[in-house]
């Protein structure tokens, strides 16, 4: 107990880590560039800036466990997220903690059946170029011996408190209010997502393993479906029938030459083209599975949204 496990970024990941750490009954402190969040009176709030060494010094003096959930806008990837990096990595090496950091897939670049951890960087984008870069940087630490550190890699999550996701406002907001789901890509391609309480419990398990230390792990989820299959279940549970708005790469080529996120979108579509199936068979053998149902991940987000809607019409 006496453990002090920081999770930098209060996003809904961050947030994720820190519910499924106090499950644990461990000691947290959240990190931000405001030092406000809306966090349980047990859990401290600093406030810290990766990119400013000082200020992170201090929000992170005590940690046994650094979890790196922090994000950039995402428009600004290049630019942004590798001083984060640095300045974790820094913090780190301060305190001699171990850091776990929260991974996406984009370094692999062009999308394949089986997504494996050994798999080369071939990403050519701008934000997959970065992904890579960062985990590298990681890696090279650890290697030196600056950091003890693990990479945790997950697709696009869902989740209470998920907004901004494929599978975010757009399709459980829509599906409670009859409206059709908005969806990249070919629907019918399978497509590995995960729950964003799988992804932190993996993380966690990750923080709290030397067996993990130096390695990179794609954390397990439900099994795959396609993006056809979990709409109609999300839109099932709203006792609707599934609707969906599929934007045409011809539209979102257009409209990328007026707005800056689209931009970003275009150049990360091919991942809802072809088939996205995640091997989490490297972190089984070692930690086992431990996975939450569809059902059950679908229905606790369902319920979510449905209090986020019921509290903005009382407000």
């Amino acid at each position: 107990m006496n453990e002090l496990h920081v999770v930098i970024g209060t996003g809904p990941l961050g947030m994720a880590v820190m519910e499924e750490l106090l499950f644990q009954g461990k000691k947290v402190r959240m990190v931000n560039r405001s030092g406000r969040a809306n966090v349980p009176s047990s859990v401290q709030i600093v406030k810290g800036d990766a990119t400013h060494a000082t200020e992170f010094a201090a929000a992170c003096q005590g940690a046994s466990v650094i979890y790196h959930c922090a994000k950039a806008p995402y428009t600004a990837w290049p630019e942004m997220f590798p001083p984060i990096m640095d300045g974790i990595i820094k913090a780190a090496e301060n305190e001699k903690a171990i850091l776990v950091y929260a991974d996406n897939l984009y370094m692999y670049g062009s999308a394949r059946r089986d997504l494996t951890e050994d798999l080369p960087n071939r990403a050519d984008g701008r934000k997959g170029i970065t992904r890579a870069q960062m985990a590298n940087r990681l890696m090279t630490a650890h290697r030196s011996g600056k950091v003890r550190a693990a990479i945790g890699r997950a697709p696009d999550f869902f989740g209470p408190g998920v907004l901004d996701s494929a599978l975010g406002e757009r399709v459980f907001r829509a599906a409670l209010e009859g409206k059709p789901a908005e969806v990249l890509g070919n629907i019918d391609a399978p497509h590995t997502y995960i729950y964003i309480r799988d992804f932190a419990k993996g993380l966690v398990k990750l923080g709290q393993s030397h067996a993990s230390l130096g390695h990179i792990w794609h954390i397990p989820s439900a099994e795959t479906l396609t993006t056809r299959q979990i709409v109609a279940m999300i839109y099932g549970m709203a006792g609707r029938e599934a609707r969906f708005r599929v934007a045409p790469k011809a539209f979102v080529s257009l409209l990328s030459l007026f707005n800056a996120n689209m931009r970003e979108i275009k150049e990360m579509l091919y991942l809802f083209e072809d088939p996205l199936v995640v091997n989490t068979s490297k972190y089984e053998k070692m930690f086992g599975k431990d996975t939450t149902p569809h059902e059950q991940a679908v229905a606790e987000t369902m319920a979510w949204f449905q209090s986020l809607s019921d509290h903005k019409k009382i407000s």
